[in-house]
């Protein structure tokens, strides 16, 4: 395991929830939506990225995410249904333009996300990481 590959996905991970946070509460239903999705992705990579495992693209994280976390029981399996519906909806609202998001929806992804980003802030958490490092992000 590479420990800055997994934190540096993480504080990837808390920048996008945050991202999604700000954008709900400023009514930019379809950005935040958006955002959510990456906070679940960059969260899922940090988990993967645990076991040495990287993923290029979105598919392969959904894929890799069901086969090193999921099957083993390393996560439980209800969690796998974020990365897939997040991206849906995250399709939808950056590409399809007639397609709108209301700010419950949006309140919704982001109540999703978080539920998701803490359940990979505590694997982290047993798999050797301290709330220090999952908290700190060093700056270049």
């Amino acid at each position: 395991m590479k420990p800055e590959l997994v934190l540096a996905e993480w504080h990837r991970a808390r920048e996008a929830m945050r991202a999604a946070e700000l954008l709900t509460k400023e009514g930019c239903s379809a950005d935040a939506i958006s955002r959510t999705y990456y906070a679940i992705l960059h969260a899922a990579k940090a988990a993967l990225y645990v076991h040495d495992v990287s993923a290029d693209t979105h598919r392969a994280v959904r894929q890799m995410f069901g086969l090193h976390l999921i099957r083993p029981g390393r996560i439980e399996k209800e969690w796998s249904i974020h990365l897939g519906k997040g991206l849906d909806e995250r399709l939808a609202a950056d590409y399809d333009a007639e397609t709108s998001f209301s700010v419950r929806e949006a309140r919704a992804a982001s109540r999703l996300a978080r539920q998701f980003v803490s359940r990979i802030r505590r694997y982290l958490l047993s798999n050797g990481f301290t709330d220090s490092q999952l908290r700190r992000r060093k700056r270049p």
